[in-house]
């Protein structure tokens, strides 16, 4: 199986169970990995016959800062099923983690979800 990373992005979203965390927006960390077959793309070397960074990291966004969440499970779940509707992706390795939350660590989730 090949991979796509995207890593290293952060966007600020009102989620949380606390009332606090739900009406200042906080930073969240953002990784996904693809399970995508690559070799349509590699032989073509057009963006057409692989999967558009740009789309997905606007995804990832428009799930951060949109409606509020209680859990980054939440969050985490919205972005795979948005991510899968590309039936060309096998499989989505979301990770998710609150930046701000604690002065030494960040809590966080990955999860792992596969198209049918």
């Amino acid at each position: 199986m090949d991979y796509i990373h995207i890593t290293g992005l952060f966007f600020r979203g009102k989620h949380g169970i606390g009332e606090a965390e739900r009406k200042v927006e906080q930073e969240f960390s953002i990784e996904v990995k693809l399970g995508f077959d690559t070799t349509k793309a590699a032989a073509s070397d057009k963006l057409a016959d692989t999967i558009d960074y740009s789309a997905v990291r606007n995804e990832i966004r428009d799930v951060i800062e949109g409606p509020s969440r209680y859990l980054v499970e939440t969050l985490a779940e919205d972005i795979a099923r948005r991510i899968l509707s590309d039936k060309r992706i096998k499989s989505a390795e979301v990770t998710i983690k609150k930046t701000a939350v604690w002065d030494n660590g960040a809590p966080g989730v990955t999860i792992l979800r596969n198209n049918s």
